[in-house]
């Protein structure tokens, strides 16, 4: 793919099965057991054996090896096999991988999975505590000095600067926070199920770095998901419906970081999704008219507001109020914010959901779903749609 020019790619492969853990705090089993939990149950629901299997892929920062992966999940030989990097920005870089593989003929049959105790073991919110000499290290280097150690203090960063260049208020984030739950508090899946909030609880709930409260943050979650994808022909053989790939695209701005790209002209945007937003357009032909369900990538509500104006769907600073008129349904699982946090995984499975037409909060006719992973970093992006 070029940021210039729409690639092939769009419309040759498919998501032929989801399948996840439940999500919790505490799962009591290890992450590997997780990802072939999760694994199992994205192929029972495509209707296919590990047999069938011959690539995977999955993040760096994973524990749970490809080659283990298929050795305890019952699998053969593989063909392909793969690890996008940079945290959450590469949940739908996964696709885009098995995609690629499936649409030059590297792999029939690729899983992508994602599995991690990341509440009751590692936590990604505890921030930087030990660090090797490393070019990408050098960076943070800027910054930890000066207090900034965890991901709320770096992307508070950019918040308070939205804030302050559109006169807004904090309310503005607490619409995604109250969207999100929303939508949890109807998922049985959710671990905040039947647990909406108010505009109000969001505004009382404690800061964990200004002008972030608790409520703007995402959950730390135990679980795992995983994601088949096939060729659009092979899919229309199996059980579900395809849900097929039209664009997918990954991501990086001029001058990028890990969420600490503060010496850019502009802190009030996000340049990466910039870069996804028009590749996925172009290649798709589609714009934001033409999507019906938005599932955008929530570890922090500020960043969910710059993505909705990086994708056009409103001007620069009117996201807050698009987002509280409910434009266009969003997150409709509750988010990482409410049902877990999954490095965007279930997000893309609720993707699957919505145009299949069996979400527990299903919109109307929804065809077509727009899905995105981690901000602050070189991230990706998927578009996907009903067959035919």
């Amino acid at each position: 793919m070029s940021v210039r020019t729409r690639d092939r790619l769009g419309g040759r492969a498919a998501i032929a099965g989801i399948g996840a853990t439940e999500f919790s705090k505490d799962s009591g089993r290890s992450e590997l057991k997780l990802a072939v939990e999760a694994v199992h149950a994205a192929l029972d629901d495509a209707g296919l054996t590990p047999a069938d299997v011959d690539g995977l892929v999955t993040f760096t920062m994973d524990t749970s090896p490809e080659i283990t992966v298929a050795q305890a999940a019952g699998m053969g030989e593989l063909s392909f096999f793969s690890r996008v990097h940079y945290g959450g920005g590469a949940a739908c870089g996964t696709v885009q991988q098995a995609a690629l593989a499936v649409a030059s003929g590297v792999a029939e049959v690729v899983v992508c999975y994602r599995a991690f105790n990341e509440r009751s073991g590692r936590r990604f919110g505890s921030g930087v505590q030990h660090r090797e000499a490393s070019a990408e290290g050098a960076a943070l280097g800027w910054n930890l000095p000066f207090g900034l150690l965890t991901p709320a203090s770096w992307v508070a960063m950019a918040a308070q600067r939205y804030l302050h260049t559109y006169g807004l208020g904090t309310e503005a984030f607490g619409q995604v926070a109250v969207v999100d739950r929303k939508y949890a508090a109807t998922n049985p899946a959710a671990y905040f199920y039947g647990k909406p909030i108010t505009l109000a609880e969001h505004a009382a709930s404690r800061w964990i770095v200004e002008p972030l409260r608790l409520l703007d943050c995402c959950q730390e979650t135990d679980g795992g998901q995983a994601i088949v994808v096939t060729s659009v022909e092979r899919a229309r053989d199996l059980p579900r419906p395809p849900v097929v790939i039209r664009a997918a695209a990954q991501g990086a701005g001029r001058a990028q970081e890990q969420m600490t790209s503060f010496y850019r002209d502009d802190l009030t945007g996000l340049p990466e999704m910039s870069v996804v937003a028009r590749q996925l357009w172009r290649t798709a032909g589609m714009g934001p008219d033409d999507i019906d369900v938005g599932i955008l990538y929530d570890h922090f509500t500020p960043f969910v507001l710059m993505q909705l104006e990086e994708f056009g769907f409103c001007g620069p600073g009117e996201a807050a109020g698009f987002v509280a008129e409910e434009l266009l349904p969003l997150n409709t699982h509750g988010g990482q914010l409410g049902e877990a946090y999954l490095h965007g995984m279930n997000g893309i499975a609720e993707a699957v959901r919505q145009v299949r037409g069996t979400a527990v909060n299903q919109r109307s006719g929804a065809a077509t779903a727009l899905v995105t992973a981690g901000t602050g970093v070189p991230t990706s992006g998927l578009i996907l749609g009903a067959d035919g």
